[in-house]
């Protein structure tokens, strides 16, 4: 074997020894979560059901819409004649899903791996009457706060 085919053939062993990363979502201000999403609702999550289609799975959530913050929520894939979340199966780091859970969705209003903007960023659990957004320094806890924070974020969109 010459030697100018030795150096490639090392390098490539050698990156063949480099685990693979996953990839992460950077990290979103609510500002560019509210600038980036289509649909965005105050809901809650219906049962899951579990939806084939060809070779995908996805674990599938109809959303009952109680507030339309920004978008449309027809927008949305549609599960049973109601909007839903549609998120493929088997997919990781996502935020705790719960049926009956009430929450402030910022979603993408097609089928992804995940629709929360930002992967798993554009999700708020209400509990108690209350939500954790925003940062250390200016926390939103209000429902509707967050919703005017939001709506401004938007401007005229």
């Amino acid at each position: 074997m010459s030697r100018r085919w030795l150096a490639p053939l090392l390098a490539a062993g050698a990156l063949s020894l480099i685990p693979a990363q996953a990839t992460t979502a950077p990290t979103l201000t609510l500002t560019q979560q509210a600038q980036r999403a289509e649909v965005i609702v105050r809901a809650t999550l219906g049962a899951l059901k579990t939806v084939k289609d060809g070779d995908v799975t996805y674990q599938v959530y109809p959303l009952d819409v109680a507030e339309v913050i920004a978008g449309d929520p027809a927008t949305l894939p549609q599960f049973e004649g109601k909007p839903a979340l549609f998120v493929l199966q088997g997919t990781q780091d996502l935020p705790a899903l719960t049926p009956k859970q009430e929450v402030i969705a910022l979603l993408y209003a097609r089928r992804l791996d995940s629709p929360l903007v930002g992967f798993s960023q554009g999700w708020y659990p209400v509990q108690g009457g209350k939500v954790t957004a925003g940062d250390a320094e200016s926390p939103i806890t209000d429902p509707a706060a967050l919703r005017d924070a939001i709506r401004k974020a938007r401007g005229a969109q």
